[in-house]
């Protein structure tokens, strides 16, 4: 059941075309900043179009080390609350990145999560992110986890293990949240709204995220991604965030009537860590 999940949204939401791929992400993480650790990243999952520079920027900003885990909301409504892909490789056109079957073990053993491949295969919230982390860490092992709604009491919970788990490495793991903004708002509308979420998460205030947005409505997509990567972040010492940048749908197709919100955040560490084999081949 685990062992091959096949691209859902190759060819839609960015091309099925190994080298046409490989040049839209050159061109989307190409930056003369350099990169640097990080504990997480939230960042867009539109189709490139839309949001590939936001995604691109934000993966170009953060050394990516060997472990990577993955968080998105699940938009298709299939499979478990907490769905875990346990083992087995995911596929991007012109490559592959492997399940990291240890730290996978110790996340369903701590956090309560559940191995499903229902709830991951159509779904597209982490895919559109695997050919940026693919062309910035080739040998990166990643932990798939999709997630329903879940309570703030419940978030912090996630949160909490997510955290004890990373801890038990002796090496630096980055989580990355999956999320769009607001949706379907004019574009003034959109920058008013996210300006308030994007002051919560350059906050570090995950409770104070998740009231904003259920309290006004704001329909971010990928919120208990991000509530659960800013506490983890927080639990593992992060002090500081930097927006990457901030986009949305109508500034490519002309529309601001009903437009979607993208950012890219960076959650970085207190300090490089003096050790870092496991850093990998970044610019």
């Amino acid at each position: 059941m685990f062992e091959h999940r096949t691209p859902a949204v190759a060819g839609r939401f960015y091309p099925r075309d190994p080298a046409l791929l490989g040049a839209l992400v050159g061109r989307c993480t190409a930056t003369e900043r350099p990169s640097r650790p990080a504990h997480a990243i939230i960042a867009p999952h539109a189709g490139y179009d839309y949001s590939g520079g936001i995604s691109g920027q934000t993966w170009a900003a953060v050394h990516v080390p060997r472990r990577v885990v993955l968080l998105c909301p699940n938009h298709t409504g299939s499979g478990a609350r907490r769905a875990i892909w346990p083992s087995g490789r995911w596929s991007i056109p012109g490559g592959a990145l492997e399940i990291d079957k240890e730290l996978a073990a110790r996340l369903i053993d701590r956090c309560g999560l559940t191995p499903d491949a229902e709830a991951h295969r159509a779904e597209h919230g982490i895919e559109v992110h695997l050919p940026f982390l693919h062309t910035r860490r080739p040998d990166a092992t990643i932990v798939p986890i999709c997630l329903g709604s879940h309570s703030l009491d419940e978030c912090m919970k996630l949160s909490a293990g997510v955290a004890e788990v990373l801890a038990t490495f002796d090496e630096p793991i980055l989580l990355v949240a999956s999320s769009d903004m607001s949706h379907y708002h004019s574009a003034d509308e959109a920058r008013a709204y996210d300006d308030l979420a994007i002051d919560r998460l350059l906050a570090l205030d995950p409770a104070g995220l998740y009231r904003l947005v259920r309290a006004r409505q704001i329909h971010m997509c990928g919120l208990i991604p991000a509530v659960i990567a800013l506490q983890a972040s927080r639990l593992r010492g992060a002090d500081a965030t930097r927006l990457i940048g901030y986009s949305h749908s109508g500034e490519i197709s002309g529309e601001r009537q009903r437009v979607i919100g993208y950012a890219g955040v960076v959650i970085t560490a207190n300090e490089p860590r003096a050790r870092n084999n496991n850093l990998g081949p970044n610019p």
